[in-house]
């Protein structure tokens, strides 16, 4: 009869499956960042409409099913992100907010003087906006909540997610040819807080999507000025701002306003109190 010793793992054992997994998430993290300043590249230089309405919803189902493939294969995991229950009505919903979020900023800023239409745009130009921002929206929201803001809260927990998410998210945005500190820190509050947040709502990005493609649209293709200091595009109207930086946004158009840093704010507040009813808001990792 022999006896046998039993293993006990050494500590290069114990390191190597956590070692597999910070490389697992470094190439998850390289790969949608790569894909995000890609896709965002070629998504700015369409301004015929009928290209941007065909490459641009390409592009957002391209960079989508890079997602799931990337989670699945890469992470092993079970991907929700694109969950189909409640997709549809959850996208509609966060386009709508976004659409409004954006009207009301600019009626604030219109009503104070800070804005003023001056004409009649381009009709081709605004569903230009249209194509491109598909793309833009799913990219980002991708990136920054479907990879990063997941990331940091399974880590660290939401708290953590939404403050680090929102922070690299403002800094991003320095990239922009009229990019600003004072933009970055906006944009890290009222959007990517807000961004985070709509997230948490339903743990799937269709509902951030939709509140990100519907403020852009709005804010660029409708209402003609520039969003995170981007060059400007051909919109629906056209119009002018007036007045100090800190209120009409200035070059880095309204999301520079403390006026749109008050209204999604709100909006950030009315969607963490739903995420906390539901059970989603936990600040730290248990």
């Amino acid at each position: 009869m022999t006896t046998s010793t039993p293993h006990i793992r050494t500590s290069d054992e114990d390191q190597k499956p956590r070692t597999r997994g910070w490389v697992r998430v470094t190439i998850v993290v390289v790969a949608l960042t790569v894909a995000m300043l890609i896709t965002n590249s070629i998504a700015a230089a369409l301004h015929d409409p009928v290209a941007a309405l065909i490459v641009g919803p390409v592009l957002a189902v391209a960079i989508a099913a890079l997602h799931v493939w990337v989670g699945r294969r890469i992470e092993r995991r079970r991907v929700a992100d694109f969950a189909p229950k409640g997709a549809g009505r959850h996208l509609l919903v966060g386009i709508g907010v976004g659409l409004a979020l954006s009207a009301v900023t600019i009626g604030i800023l219109a009503l104070f003087g800070a804005y003023r239409i001056t004409g009649w745009g381009s009709l081709a130009g605004a569903l230009a906006v249209v194509g491109t921002m598909c793309a833009i929206a799913v990219s980002e929201e991708v990136l920054f909540r479907g990879v990063l803001f997941r990331l940091i809260q399974g880590r660290w927990g939401a708290g953590a997610a939404l403050g680090a998410s929102a922070i690299i998210f403002g800094l991003m945005h320095l990239l922009n040819p009229g990019a600003s500190v004072w933009g970055a820190i906006t944009i890290a509050i009222e959007a990517g807080l807000m961004l985070g947040a709509a997230y948490l709502v339903t743990g799937s990005l269709w509902l951030a999507i939709g509140l990100h493609f519907g403020w852009n649209v709005a804010t660029v293709g409708i209402f003609g000025t520039v969003v995170s200091g981007a060059e400007a595009r051909e919109s629906l109207v056209t119009a002018v701002t007036a007045g100090p930086d800190w209120f009409s946004g200035g070059g880095f158009g309204p999301e520079g306003s403390i006026v749109a840093v008050l209204v999604c704010s709100a909006a950030t507040v009315l969607f963490l109190r739903t995420a906390h009813r539901r059970g989603r808001l936990r600040l730290r990792r248990r």
